[in-house]
């Protein structure tokens, strides 16, 4: 049991370094400070949008030329954090597979 928890704490750990969170940047500022820095440094424009959980703001920000991507949450009192970053961003469209019986 306690070889599959070391496994299981190894494998969280290493996705959590290849998500190379926040760029090396600060985690956490001002959202005009984090979104000038995006755009500056990674030429990340604003992707997609959503609401996370009752008040924060997900965004998600992407630059076609360098592939690199960032993920940011935005809480109510205007501060933005960095919560992942990556690489090979590519823009995919799928259908959602018919409802019912595949018969």
């Amino acid at each position: 049991m306690s070889q599959q928890m070391f496994a299981l704490s190894f494998g969280l750990a290493a996705m959590l370094a290849a998500a190379d969170i926040a760029h090396g940047a600060p985690q956490c500022d001002s959202r005009d400070a984090v979104t000038a820095l995006l755009a500056d440094r990674y030429g990340e424009t604003r992707r997609s949008v959503g609401i996370a959980g009752q008040a924060a703001v997900m965004e998600l920000f992407a630059s076609d030329e360098t592939g690199t991507w960032s993920i940011t949450m935005t809480m109510p009192d205007g501060m933005m954090c960095l919560m992942a970053s990556g690489s090979n961003y590519e823009v995919v469209t799928e259908e959602l597979p018919a409802k019912g019986d595949p018969a």
